[in-house]
């Protein structure tokens, strides 16, 4: 699908008549710095944010995206969690810490499938970009933890990097 030089309209619960447009090539063209384990549909397939954070607001994306993934329109299911483990915190407590940018309200991943379709805004791409970077973090402390290939091993903080696009199961 030839998304770039393409304006995106929005209209979610928590974005109405946003607009951006898409300057990149699907999946291309990412910062060097930012180089993620896993595709939007990969995390949403293996099961992330209790299965919560697309429920009402798939529209935007496409719908393959959604084809296969662990998505629920009703509470949040820990179950649908690939490490089947609650690793997130409430959008208010990100909210509240200032680390939710006004044009992506839902958090981390809304930036990264925006990113990922090919919208850039270099100071926000710069941000979210160290704060990804700073993940890595984890993948040390699971190393050091944890035998290669032990999934019961940490699983919170593998959930946890699975949220923001490493994939644990490779270490």
């Amino acid at each position: 699908m030839g998304y770039m030089n393409k304006k995106i309209n929005i209209s979610n619960p928590l974005q109405r008549k946003y607009s951006y447009n898409l300057t990149e090539p699907v999946g291309k063209n990412f910062d060097p710095r930012f180089c993620p384990d896993l595709s939007p549909k990969q995390m949403l397939t293996l099961g992330i944010f209790d299965g919560k954070y697309f429920s009402k607001i798939t529209n935007e994306f496409p719908k393959n995206w959604f084809t296969n993934t662990k998505i629920t329109k009703k509470e949040a299911d820990v179950d649908l969690n690939y490490f089947k483990i609650h690793a997130s915190q409430p959008l208010s407590v990100w909210q509240k810490k200032g680390w939710i940018y006004k044009d992506d309200p839902h958090g981390w991943f809304e930036w990264y499938c925006r990113y990922y379709m090919g919208r850039r805004i270099e100071k926000e791409d710069d941000r979210q970009i160290k704060r990804w970077v700073a993940m890595r973090r984890h993948i040390g402390q699971i190393n050091k933890n944890c035998r290669v290939g032990d999934l019961f091993c940490r699983k919170r903080q593998r959930q946890a990097l699975l949220h923001w696009a490493y994939d644990s199961r490779k270490f």
